[in-house]
């Protein structure tokens, strides 16, 4: 039972220490997410989230970081964009790909270095670029040069910390410590959504509770489908020749190679809404500017406003990164040529060129499912709440949060029940 699973897993001193760690660090995190820079406007603040949509998803990211306009505001974005950037350089600099897909666990330590580095520009201009649209919209007031300076200092040095939390939660905690820190920003909102939900219900009446009622139903079948899709695999079986090697015979034996219908991840909805959010950004930046500059950044704001136009261009985008991110991490013709060095073989399919080609076509097959599926998670969020006018939850009926959600809690119990695996062999 699962009950029996979970006494086991604290009655186990090293699981049970990875666990707390790990706890320990969302409570660090929580903390710095609540310590607000000076000079804020509480009600601006509230005004401004409300006009600016995007924004408000941005700070379901942070856990309520950015609307606190604390140390931590920036979350995890500048990390994130900074190696969204170094995976599209892979495109264009050959020796970058090959530090990248090559040079094994060195290369990739290297790949993240340089994605570190990069961390620090990327959060300094994306925080000068908040502090100054805040100052323009009014939520900021009183910020003096230095005071600027300050502030743009203490930000960068937030998200670098929140880094670094990542990384130690990587290393000495349990799954992967980005992942788990965006995880986590996104539940600790749920609370809030709770008790706003129950204030739109007291405000509507009894009318708002069918809506309530239909809102959950499609939440469990929308969550249950993201569950099934994100588990669903493509077997492509997999053979391997006898070989003799003195008086001992090898191989013989067959297996499977699994391609996920969604093997771009969430990756392809976070290329998509930074791509989205830099036109809205910059427009609202030079939307206070006077004469052509100003007049044309409000009509570009008016533009990506529209729900139509936006929920369009979020799904084509959507749609275009999950070729292009699955076309940059998974290499058909490199696996072809490694199961040939291994002696394996897809039968009726010859090594080699053959076999990348087939592998091609079933790729192509699979990976249209699984981008109309993350086109459709991604533009849900609009759809439920225009039906059911609840805008509280949107985790919970599509998006990246719901996608980060699901995918962290099934990785996670998967590397607790391999841990747990781990003991039971070590006991025998």
């Amino acid at each position: 039972m699962w009950y029996e699973k979970v006494a086991q897993i604290f009655k186990l001193r090293d699981l049970r220490n990875k666990i707390l760690f790990v706890l320990g660090v969302f409570v660090v995190f929580r903390i710095m997410a609540n310590i607000p820079i000076p000079g804020i406007n509480a009600e601006n603040i509230k005004n401004f989230f409300n006009q600016f949509q995007m924004f408000g998803l941005l700070n379901m990211f942070t856990g309520g970081a950015l609307d606190n306009l604390s140390l931590v505001m920036l979350g995890l974005g500048p990390y994130i964009t900074a190696t969204i950037i170094f995976q599209l350089l892979t495109m264009i600099f050959p020796q970058l790909e090959k530090i990248y897909k090559e040079e094994g666990e060195a290369g990739r330590q290297k790949f993240n270095q340089y994605c570190r580095i990069a961390t620090v520009p990327l959060a300094a201009l994306q925080g000068y670029a908040m502090l100054a649209l805040f100052q323009r919209q009014g939520v900021i007031s009183g910020l003096s040069p230095a005071t600027l300076v300050t502030s743009i200092l203490t930000i960068t040095a937030g998200s670098l910390f929140l880094m670094w939390l990542g990384e130690i939660i990587s290393e000495k905690g349990i799954g992967n410590g980005v992942s788990l820190l965006i995880f986590a920003g996104i539940i600790a909102d749920f609370p809030n959504n709770i008790r706003q939900l129950a204030v739109q219900v007291q405000t509507s009446g009894a009318a708002q509770i069918p809506n309530v009622i239909i809102f959950f139903a499609m939440s469990i079948v929308i969550i249950a489908g993201v569950v099934l899709v994100n588990e669903a695999r493509r077997n492509i079986p997999v053979s391997y020749a006898k070989r003799v090697r003195g008086q001992k015979m090898y191989g013989g034996v067959s297996t499977y190679l699994p391609l996920n219908i969604n093997p771009a991840g969430v990756i392809p909805i976070i290329f998509a809404m930074s791509i989205l959010l830099i036109p809205s950004m910059v427009a609202g930046f030079l939307g206070g500017a006077g004469g052509q500059i100003g007049v044309i950044a409000n009509n570009i704001s008016n533009f990506l406003q529209n729900t139509w136009i936006h929920g369009a261009l979020y799904f084509a985008l959507v749609v275009l990164f999950t070729y292009f991110y699955t076309a940059v991490t998974f290499d058909p013709k490199a696996i072809s040529q490694n199961l040939q060095k291994m002696g394996g073989f897809i039968p009726g399919i010859r090594p080699g060129e053959s076999t990348a080609n087939f592998m091609y076509f079933i790729l192509n097959r699979v990976l249209l499912i699984g981008a109309l599926f993350l086109g459709l998670i991604a533009v849900l969020p609009s759809i439920i709440q225009g039906i059911t006018n609840i805008q509280q939850f949107s985790f919970l009926v599509g998006g990246t949060s719901l996608l980060i959600v699901v995918s962290v809690v099934l990785e996670t119990i998967r590397q607790i029940k391999s841990q747990l695996q781990m003991r039971e062999y070590e006991t025998f």
